[in-house]
């Protein structure tokens, strides 16, 4: 290997042309003036000249080295046990394995091989060879976390129950318990661990969940909930306390509900968190919901959709007015979707504004409002102002009564394109919804344009999951003709062993893919519509036009091996 050669990162990612000179210059003045300490690699990455995944290739590619994927792997303890995690995240790698062929030789992921101290280090504290291996700052930060986080959160706890309880008692109460602990280091270090540990999990919310004498902290990961930890309940104030002050909201205030909003940069990622508090019996349960900012706007073919299902999309945005809808629970996408459309129609010709409640994500170009009822902005009162704002598309976040979703229709009538979401279980429903409101069903025949109603169904894993024979109900939901009945038809099934496999930890699913149901309003549908067609009218008649429901467009993904039937019953059945 050409390691000892003293070439520099920069040059060597200027030689390989993945930077330029004049990027690399401004990095380097950068981390003299601004990022002081900072590694020139995150430098880099930061002013988005580069990622992690290219710089580790060029690493690859200039020393001849191998990449590895710590996500795949599973590391066995007597590995782990031989470098404390501290040296470990200090040097940005982790040993995974001894070669094969020789026991002596420990082979280390690193994401700066060019670290001849970290080698020279790790050599002599495992007294052993070292072999080396690229991958990414990222890659690393997630494996420490799987394999070190809950023991580090766990020895925080523990500190901090054993302080507390020698200061305050077993059970005393705890009238000022917050003022001492929320400025005790071993808190601020636990709360940031748990909502890291929660970010590499891919969680999308983390539950506080005060019990009798435990507190239960529980993640939603791919939509189902999971434990992750449990803590003694002495440490609720004081992490209460601290959420509450990050969380901008009022310390004192114990007896009423309180929503706040925080960031938190996990792996150079930042991740918007908006904060529930609620007071129960046994204490305040707090509600995290994390969002990655750049992950709500992504590029349409990304979103899962079928090509048959893309082309119905594109057309319903192609409409220059009327109303485009995305309906589904809370949780099942329809945000991401929405900022997917407002992205593909953003162009320098077309004035877009949105009212929000909360703004989710910030896109350069679009002038978004913030729904405020306190100040008296509500999504109505916010509509009224926006339509002599001359817009030419309108985003409403949710239409949630009568008056929000008359302006949307007046509005699509008059001209503009509207897009925003419902919360209803199917397409045709959605129509129903809108007269229940109290819309004439000939303004909604006229208005609307297209409706998705949409669920995400977890993907099943592909290193642990086995296929067994679909028995003749599962066939007939999967739309098996009668006469074809007796043919075998094999499934996958998702298998359930915690800790078992090192792609999903054993849960037997990792991942989620969108499942829709898209509904474009033919001439044939506005006449059903107009002439208060029932849901069920509007249905049969969509799907005789070519549209797939929930439930089919889940099943072929199940015959297609990308989830299982316990998924489509979960997220798609509809009895």
């Amino acid at each position: 290997m050409k390691m000892r050669e003293k070439i520099r990162l920069g040059d060597l990612l200027v030689n390989v042309q993945v930077i330029t000179q004049e990027q690399l210059d401004d990095a380097l003045a950068s981390q003299k003036d601004v990022n002081k300490g900072k590694k020139l690699g995150d430098v880099l990455i930061e002013k988005g000249y580069t990622s992690d995944e290219i710089i580790a290739e060029a690493l690859c590619h200039q020393f001849s080295l191998e990449r590895v994927h710590l996500g795949g792997l599973q590391i066995e303890d007597d590995v782990l046990r031989i470098v404390n995690d501290k040296i470990l995240k200090q040097y940005m790698l982790i040993p995974f394995a001894f070669a094969p062929d020789n026991p002596n030789v420990l082979q280390v992921a690193m994401s700066d091989p060019m670290d001849m101290n970290a080698i020279d280090d790790l050599r002599i504290i495992t007294n052993m060879d070292i072999e080396i291996f690229v991958t990414t700052a990222s890659d690393i930060s997630a494996a420490i976390d799987k394999y070190f986080g809950n023991a580090e959160a766990m020895k925080v706890a523990e500190q901090f129950t054993k302080e507390h309880q020698e200061k305050y008692g077993k059970f005393e109460s705890q009238k000022n318990v917050e003022d001492d602990s929320v400025k005790d280091a071993p808190i601020v270090k636990l709360v940031d661990q748990i909502i890291t540990s929660a970010a590499h999990k891919r969680a999308s919310d983390i539950h506080f969940e005060p019990l009798e004498d435990r507190l239960r902290i529980r993640c939603r990961i791919d939509g189902v909930l999971q434990e992750i930890m449990r803590h003694d309940i002495s440490l609720l104030p004081a992490m209460v306390a601290r959420i509450k002050i990050v969380g901008g909201m009022d310390i004192s205030e114990k007896r009423r509900p309180q929503d706040g909003r925080m960031t938190n940069i996990v792996d150079r990622v930042e991740y918007d968190i908006r904060v529930s508090i609620l007071p129960t019996v046994y204490g305040e349960k707090i509600v995290m919901r994390l969002t990655q900012k750049q992950a709500l706007s992504r590029d349409k073919k990304n979103l899962g959709f079928t090509p048959e299902e893309l082309e119905k999309f594109e057309n319903i945005l192609r409409h220059p007015h009327g109303i485009m809808l995305v309906t589904g629970p809370t949780g099942s996408g329809k945000s991401t979707t929405l900022y997917t459309a407002l992205s593909e129609l953003n162009t320098e010709e077309v004035n877009i504004i949105t009212v929000e409640d909360p703004v989710e994500a910030n896109i350069n170009g679009i002038n978004q409002v913030q729904v405020n009822a306190k100040a008296g902005m509500t999504f109505a009162a916010a509509l009224r102002s926006i339509l002599r704002q001359d817009p030419d598309i309108i985003m409403i976040g949710e239409i949630r009564d009568g008056e929000t979703a008359g302006i949307a229709v007046e509005s699509a009538i008059t001209g503009h394109l509207v897009v925003s979401t419902l919360h209803t279980n199917s397409a045709a429903s959605t129509i129903t919804r809108l007269v229940d409101m109290g819309i004439e069903a000939y303004l909604i025949a006229d208005a609307v344009v297209g409706i998705i109603a949409q669920r995400l169904c977890r993907r099943v894993c592909t290193a642990c999951s086995t296929l067994v024979e679909a028995d003749e109900l599962e066939k007939k939901e999967l739309g098996v003709p009668e006469d074809k009945l007796e043919e075998k038809l094999m499934i996958p099934k998702a298998t359930f062993n915690p800790g078992q496999c090192s792609k999903c930890g054993g849960v037997g699913y990792k991942g989620r893919i969108g499942v829709y149901e898209i509904l474009p309003i033919s001439p044939k549908l506005k006449h059903i519509i107009s002439t208060n067609g029932t849901a069920e009218d509007i249905e049969k008649q969509a799907i005789e036009e070519g549209m797939s429901t929930l439930i089919m467009s889940a099943g072929n993904l199940v015959r297609k091996g990308v989830t299982t039937m316990e998924e489509v019953y979960r997220v798609a059945y509809e009895g």
